[in-house]
Order: structure tokens, then C-alpha cells, then sequence
């Protein structure tokens, strides 16, 4: 009878391992809700982002464009503006300047914050990585 006790006893307690004492914690789909501490995006993170966009452009000071624009000082600079290079239509109707907010909104989906871009990107639908890289190109835009 003792080694029964034992065995219940046991049972139940494995049977309340990991749940919360809070019922509210439990979604109403039935899931285990699990916390993950947020990650600041950071330019090291940005710059790693960076890397999708290595094959069409570069961020060195004074670097040459490639397939698009060089992107050294993109963060404040008026859109369609850099020099010796050939921006379709649409870039250069857009106008405005490309502050936070606007770099935001491109990157996120370049095809359609500029409908005839000829950028063929699909974008970066992660905020974090988009935060990340608009935080590096402002870092090699000093």
C-alpha cells in the first residue's frame, strides 16, 4: 500500500510540472504560453540584416553602386538622390527623404511603398531585422 502512495504521489506531481499556478497564463487555444525575452535590435544585428543586400549594394564611404545604389549616408539623404546613378521613374516621382519612418516602410515591402521600383526584393517582413538594418546604415551613414 505504502509503494502505491509513493506511486500517486509521484504521479501527481509530475502531472503539475511546468504549469502555471495562474490560470489566465494559458491562451484560450489550449497552448502553453511561452515568454521569450525581447531583443533589442542593434547595428551588429543590422549588420548581419545587411547581408541579403550585399549582392546589389555596398555601404563603404565613397564605394561604387552596383546593381543599385551605394547606401553610404541612405539615412537622411533625399531619395533618388545619390549621385551617378540611374533611379527608375518611380524613385525618383516618390521624393521625400529617407528618414526612419520612410526606410521602415520600403523595406519592409519595396514593391509596394513604391509600386515600378526596380528594386526586386520581396523585403524584410521582421520588424527587429528591419529596425536592426535601418540602425546599421544610419551606423555607416557617419
Amino acid at each position: 500500500m505504502r509503494l502505491a502512495s509513493v506511486l500517486l504521489a509521484g504521479a501527481l506531481t509530475l502531472a503539475g510540472c511546468g504549469k502555471s499556478e495562474t490560470p489566465d497564463e494559458v491562451p484560450a487555444t489550449g497552448e502553453v504560453a511561452v515568454e521569450t525575452a525581447a531583443v533589442e535590435p542593434t547595428a551588429a544585428m543590422g549588420e548581419q540584416v545587411f547581408r541579403r543586400c550585399v549582392a546589389c549594394h555596398t555601404v563603404d564611404k565613397g564605394g561604387a553602386n552596383g546593381i543599385g545604389p551605394n547606401l553610404h549616408g541612405v539615412v537622411g539623404r533625399a531619395v533618388a538622390s545619390h549621385p551617378d546613378f540611374s533611379y527608375s521613374g518611380a524613385m525618383k516621382a516618390k521624393g521625400g527623404v529617407w528618414d526612419e519612418a520612410a526606410l521602415d516602410a520600403y523595406l519592409k515591402q519595396p514593391m509596394m511603398a513604391v509600386p515600378g521600383t526596380r528594386m526586386a526584393f520581396a523585403g524584410i517582413p521582421d520588424d527587429a531585422d528591419r529596425k536592426a538594418l535601418i540602425l546599421y546604415l544610419e551606423d555607416q551613414s557617419k
